[in-house]
């Protein structure tokens, strides 16, 4: 079957949830994959279509898993580069008024894509803050998106922290940024077709009534581009006014805990001083120990000469006993 958007379509339709499917219909579109960015867009308008099932969403999204995957294994970039812009946008509309089921399989898609490299780190942030989004417009709990990690609580590469309050603001922007390049991709495509087709050298010069009418449609298509092209540089410049705010609120953090880390040297420093000046004052009473109590008084304190009234140990006083005479006292003379 010959490539055209009809055929596209048709293929996209007629896909279901089999193997089989999926696989030939990625098969059909990498044989044709010069058409890559026309076959993203049109993969993205009918995956956006009001009545297409959550289901048959979870389909396409299979899809576009197997051909970027079989495209990079194949060293080719042209669906990659294709779905780039468009995949956060995408992922989002089908998660989009899904069941916790269907949730749960878009989920296990988007872990796998960071676990393989399939799209860029910064192109995976903007799918799963999308996600995000929608959960919490949902009113479902907050803090599912990670930085570094997966959607779903799967660890990969350098992390599984959740994004901190500081990033909401960058991830919103990140978000914009590639909102904007899903409409200003093809527009700005559109606009250099129809400008190479109207200054073409080489082709007839039509008549002044056609030549007016397509200097008029490309005027309009140029002005389109123009304005896509204009939104993606506010959304970038948006996305660049948070990322230097951010950056100046981490250098004055940086020198609010630079200058606490010096005070806590300097604290530091001078208790460790201290506590060896009481440390050299304990070692210098051990070496020098004080005069030592005076002894007992000996057994024979309290004990004086000529009667004399001494203390004795217990501090009671006492009275020397008299001496006894070795003369014996004379005789008495009988009258």
């Amino acid at each position: 079957m010959a490539y055209s958007p009809e055929a596209v379509r048709a293929k996209l339709t007629s896909l279901n949830e089999t193997q089989d499917s999926i696989v030939a219909t990625s098969q059909w579109l990498l044989f044709h994959r010069r058409h890559a960015p026309s076959t993203a867009q049109l993969w993205l308008a009918h995956l956006q279509t009001p009545t297409l099932t959550p289901a048959k969403r979870l389909n396409l999204i299979y899809l576009v898993n197997e051909v970027v995957q079989q495209s990079r294994a194949r060293g080719k970039t042209d669906f990659v580069l294709a779905f780039e812009p468009i995949i956060a946008e995408a992922t989002a509309s089908a998660y989009k008024g899904a069941n916790e089921s269907v949730q749960g399989k878009i989920g296990r898609v988007v872990e796998v894509w960071r676990q393989r490299g399939v799209f860029e780190r910064t192109i995976l942030d903007a799918v799963e803050a999308r996600l995000e989004e929608v959960r919490r417009a949902k009113g479902g709990k907050s803090g599912g998106r990670q930085l570094g990690g997966t959607l779903f609580g799967g660890t990969s590469g350098s992390g599984n922290g959740v994004v901190p309050v500081e990033l909401e603001g960058v991830a919103k922007s990140l978000a914009s940024v590639t909102k904007a390049d899903v409409t200003k991709t093809p527009a700005v495509e559109n606009a250099e077709r129809e400008f190479q087709k109207v200054t073409d050298a080489s082709a007839a010069v039509p008549s002044p009534p056609v030549h007016a009418a397509r200097l008029s449609a490309l005027l309009r298509s140029l002005a389109t581009a123009q304005g896509a092209v204009e939104a993606s540089v506010r959304a970038r410049r948006e996305l660049l006014a948070g990322l230097e705010r951010l950056v100046q609120e981490s250098k004055v953090k940086l020198a609010e805990d630079e200058a606490t880390m010096e005070m806590l040297g300097v604290r530091k420093e001078g208790i460790e001083v201290k506590k060896r000046e009481v440390e050299d004052g304990i070692m210098r009473g051990l070496s020098n120990p004080s005069s030592p109590v005076a002894a007992s008084a000996p057994a024979t304190e309290g004990l004086a000469q000529d009667g004399a009234v001494q203390t004795n140990g217990n501090g009671a006083e006492s009275t020397a006993p008299e001496a006894e005479s070795f003369t014996p006292p004379p005789p008495e003379i009988e009258s």
